[in-house]
């Protein structure tokens, strides 16, 4: 527009003055922007670009192969169109996967030509990655006019995390990890009452609780604890306050590593399973919506075009993951994928996390909570847990000596006495026998998963 005010003011000056000269430049100046202009529109109009790549989900240090095929579908020849496969900034700028080849080319094109790019992506950790959509930039020779076009669509890779082998766990026990309480009592220890409730008929005499039965004038009868084992629920604590950026992304990623892992283990049992966090879905990022909007719609600048398709920065979404615990062969693929999309949140810390998905929780599953740190809060809503029936076992990650000392007093302040520490995948593979903190003897227990 600014050319095309200069023009005319050039044209209305010459004819003003007479100088046909400059009315001459006047008119070519005029001229060349609207051909100039005409041509840059042509030219993204004509342009279309297809993907080519396998979306199948992937494991750490996989590679996809990504080809675009770039089209020129009109009758002009294209001098120039700058190609750019797009890729949210966040994700290279956080190491999470490596681009090998050019994303980035500057191409040429003849009527009815086809042009292939090609390169390569390394997945370095996992994660839920947005592929595409192409950007293309073309416009004049003279540099007066830039289209932008959003063409093709995004595929979604999702990158699972790793799981590793637990071997201190006694799988052949047919027991998954920690005591729990069944709902329904096939096998009790009489030896351990957990409340009283009327009496029934055919309640032999040795269950009457007689002091129930005086106070009450009623018969009532005692409830034993059960003895059997039934899975487990694994809570994971993803909100921001409990990893700091000095640490990150890997101590995020090892306790992801950690809840695939005992996932898996407990699986293997054929035992219920399920798992809750406050962390976010990746997918609550990615703007679909815009996404379907722009594309094929031309604009005025790079950042212009950009700015729908990078990801959110925050979500403000506080619904918490959440796959309900049962059994099922697919149970833990659905946790695995759930955990391969998380990340972290400042939304819910954990003791919010605990009100909300309480009541949704089976008591004859055990209560396995990963850990990056242990507030007040959290200790007590772990007791309050443990109080209400559920068994708890807390696995606390990358915690240094002091922070683990503090952590273990908390939760054996709210009887909370399975403790477990990881800061290394070697720790997590001897997850069993990191029961007590170090330096502390006086907390030493001994208290094996299996």
């Amino acid at each position: 527009m600014r050319w095309f005010l200069i023009a005319l003011i050039l044209i209305g000056l010459a004819l003003a003055l007479q100088a046909g000269l400059v009315a001459f430049a006047g008119y070519v100046l005029l001229g060349t922007y609207l051909i100039s202009r005409w041509l840059a529109r042509r030219w993204a109009e004509d342009l279309t670009a297809e993907r080519k790549c396998d979306n199948s989900p992937r494991e750490i240090g996989d590679t996809l192969e990504t080809t675009v095929t770039l089209r020129n579908t009109g009758t002009l020849p294209i001098l120039w169109v700058l190609v750019e496969d797009l890729i949210p900034d966040i994700t290279v700028r956080r190491s999470r996967l490596s681009v090998k080849g050019k994303r980035v080319h500057v191409v040429n094109l003849r009527p009815k030509q086809t042009k292939p790019i090609k390169y390569k992506i390394t997945f370095e950790m996992r994660g839920y990655y947005p592929v595409g959509p192409t950007m293309l930039e073309t416009g004049d020779v003279f540099g007066l006019h830039r289209r932008h076009r959003i063409v093709g669509e995004p595929v979604f890779i999702m990158v699972y995390p790793k799981v590793l082998p637990l071997p201190k766990y006694d799988f052949a026990s047919q027991r998954p990890v920690g005591e729990v309480r069944l709902q329904n009592r096939l096998f009790e220890d009489v030896t351990r009452t957990a409340g009283v409730r009327q009496y029934q008929i055919g309640d032999p005499l040795n269950r009457i609780h007689w002091r129930a039965t005086a106070r009450t004038g009623e018969l009532h009868s005692r409830i034993f604890e059960p003895t059997s084992l039934a899975g487990a629920t694994i809570l994971v604590d993803f909100h921001s306050e409990g990893y700091h950026s000095r640490g990150e992304p890997h101590r995020s990623d090892l306790a992801i590593t950690a809840a695939c892992s005992i996932a898996y283990a407990i699986s293997v049992l054929n035992q219920q399973l399920g798992l809750a966090s406050n962390g976010r879905d990746a997918a609550d990022r990615i703007r679909e919506e815009a996404l379907e909007k722009q594309s094929g719609k031309e604009f005025e600048s790079r950042d212009e075009a950009r700015a729908g398709y990078d990801l959110l920065e925050e979500s403000d979404r506080i619904r918490p993951v959440v796959v309900e615990t049962r059994r099922g062969i697919d149970q833990f693929q659905k946790i695995r994928e759930a955990l391969s999309r998380l990340e972290i949140s400042d939304a819910l810390n954990f003791a919010q996390l605990v009100l909300e998905i309480a009541p949704r929780m089976p008591r004859d599953a055990t209560l396995i909570a990963i850990l990056p740190r242990v507030p007040v809060e959290t200790a007590v809503a772990l007791g309050t847990l443990r109080r209400q029936g559920f068994a708890i076992t807390a696995i606390l990650i990358g915690l240094d000596e002091s922070s683990k000392i503090e952590a273990h007093g908390r939760l054996l302040t709210e009887t909370v006495r399975d403790i477990r520490y990881v800061n290394t995948e070697a720790e997590l593979m001897n997850l069993g026998g990191n029961t007590a903190a170090p330096g502390a003897a006086a907390y030493a227990i001994d208290m094996p998963l299996a």
